[in-house]
């Protein structure tokens, strides 16, 4: 049987290149790699938004924010995985959140999941998968935008593991394995998309 894998995240899930401001091709990004690395058993469904954040979702809104998203693809496919890989736009410096703010926004998404399988006729509730972000750098265009972020970042690990625990979810740290570019110190280069798919390959193997 197939297993379904659902990637929801921000610009570094969607796949944007920092040299370029565009995003990467299908054999770069970590979820379409990630697919080609499982193969036909899984299929990798990608759901990267840049911008999109936890607590805030502008200049998003209904269709476009947290659950309200996703419920398309959950009434319509049995989905074995979902990977949350979100928390790097909280730490915006005009949002003003603590890593405290932005692990509650992350647990308020992960109820709305669990709530819409609970109310609706949904396929069984899929495990979930929490990614928490890398470390990001106050450097380049983005300096000001993150002004703080290097600080507050280093937090989030703590604060999404606890939440994962509560929520008997799985937690990987990717500040373990992956950095952010130089040029914008947000976005990831190629080598470390690689790295993600392969550290999330093994994990997947293990479920």
């Amino acid at each position: 049987m197939i297993k379904n894998i659902l990637c929801f995240g921000d610009s570094n899930t969607w796949g944007l290149n920092p040299q370029t401001g565009k995003r990467f091709s299908a054999t770069v990004r970590w979820p379409a790699k990630l697919a080609v690395k499982l193969g036909a058993n899984f299929t990798i469904i990608e759901a990267g938004q840049p911008n999109r954040a936890l607590v805030n979702n502008p200049p998003f809104a209904g269709e476009l924010s947290g659950v309200t998203y996703l419920q398309s693809y959950l009434n319509e496919l049995k989905i074995d995985l979902i990977i949350i890989d979100l928390g790097t736009n909280d730490l915006k410096n005009r949002f003003s959140l603590n890593a405290h703010d932005i692990a509650a926004g992350l647990t308020a998404l992960i109820d709305s999941i669990l709530n819409f399988y609970e109310q609706s006729n949904a396929p069984g509730s899929p495990k979930i998968l929490i990614l928490s972000p890398a470390h990001v750098r106050e450097v380049g265009s983005y300096a000001g935008v993150y002004k703080g972020a290097e600080q507050k970042v280093v937090q989030l690990a703590a604060a999404f593991e606890n939440v994962a625990s509560i929520k008997q979810c799985s937690f990987y740290d990717l500040a373990r394995i992956v950095s952010v570019s130089n040029e914008d110190g947000v976005h990831l280069d190629e080598k470390q998309h690689q790295k993600i798919s392969d550290a999330l390959e093994a994990i997947i193997r293990e479920f």
